[in-house]
C-alpha cells in the first residue's frame, strides 16, 4: 500500500536501507481467454469506509479480500457488519494492529515509522490477528503490512507465524493518492491473473470513485473476481502457494 506523499517520497528507493527491502509480487492462476479473472484486494488501514466501493461490491456481487487493521475494525463496526453479512463476497485478512511496516531499523518507510525489531513486528502481526478474530471470528490466513515493503527477516517471521504474505501485481490507486480517472484506468486495464491492491478507507479522496468505476469496467470486459482463499496463488519467484 502507499500513502499520499510528496513527490520525493514517491521516487524513494528501498535500497536506502543496508539490506534492500522486498516488495513481494503475487499473482493468481489465470482463468484463460474465455474466463479471465483477477483478485481484488482492498486495504482498510485506518479512518473510515468508502461506501462507493463497498456498495459497488455488494450491489454487483463482486468478491474481494479485505485487509483490516485493529484500528480500522474498532472504528467501522457498521461496515464490518455488512461484510460479515455477505460471507460469499468478503474474505477478511490481517493488515496489522497499528498499521506499521514490517521493517527492521528506524528509517521511515514512505514516511511511516517502521516496527523496528522482530519482537515489534511479531506484536504488530499477532495484534492484527487477535483483533480480527475478536471482531469477526475469522482466523487470518494472509498478512499484508503497511507499505507492502518488508525486511527479509520479517518475511520469514510472518511465514513462521503460519501466514502467507499478500503481495500484489497491480497497484490500482497508489495509496488512494491518484485521481478517479487514473485509478479507474489502471484497474480497468488489469490482466488475467492480476492481484489488484487498492484502498477502501479513504472516502474523501477521488481515488475511491475510480476504484468503483474500474471494478465495473473490468466486469463489463468479462472478468471474474475471486478471493485469495478461493484460488491458486503464485509468489514473487513463481512458487506455488498453498490453496
Amino acid at each position: 500500500m502507499r500513502l499520499l506523499l510528496a513527490l520525493p517520497f514517491l521516487v524513494w528507493s528501498a535500497n536506502a536501507f543496508a539490506e534492500p527491502l522486498r516488495e513481494p509480487r503475487l499473482n493468481i492462476a489465470s482463468g484463460g481467454p474465455e474466463h479471465p479473472q483477477v483478485a481484488l484486494t482492498l486495504d482498510a488501514c485506518m479512518g473510515g469506509t468508502d461506501m462507493r466501493i463497498l456498495s459497488t461490491l455488494v450491489d454487483n456481487a463482486i468478491p474481494a479480500t479485505v485487509f483490516v487493521t485493529a484500528r480500522w475494525l474498532a472504528r467501522n463496526e457498521a461496515a464490518v457488519k455488512v461484510m460479515l453479512a455477505h460471507p460469499e463476497l468478503f474474505e477478511l485478512e490481517d493488515h496489522g494492529a497499528e498499521h506499521v511496516p514490517a521493517v527492521l531499523g528506524t528509517k521511515p518507510v514512505y514516511g511511516i515509522r517502521p516496527a523496528g525489531t522482530l519482537d515489534a513486528i511479531s506484536a504488530e502481526v499477532e495484534g492484527g490477528q487477535v483483533a480480527l478474530l475478536h471482531a469477526t471470528g475469522v482466523k487470518a490466513s494472509w498478512y499484508r503490512d503497511a507499505t507492502a515493503l518488508y525486511s527479509p527477516e520479517a518475511m520469514s517471521l510472518v511465514r513462521h507465524l503460519d501466514l502467507k504474505i499478500a503481495g500484489y501485481s497491480l497497484n490500482g490507486d497508489q495509496g488512494a493518492s491518484l485521481s478517479a480517472a487514473s485509478t479507474a484506468h489502471r484497474i480497468a486495464h488489469a490482466q488475467d491473473g492480476d492481484v489488484i491492491i487498492a484502498h477502501i478507507n479513504q472516502p474523501r479522496r477521488p481515488a475511491g470513485g475510480g476504484v468503483a468505476a474500474g471494478i465495473l469496467a473490468l466486469k463489463a470486459r468479462g472478468f471474474s473476481f475471486v478471493r485469495l482463499e478461493d484460488v491458486v496463488t503464485f509468489g514473487a519467484d513463481g512458487d506455488l502457494a498453498q490453496r
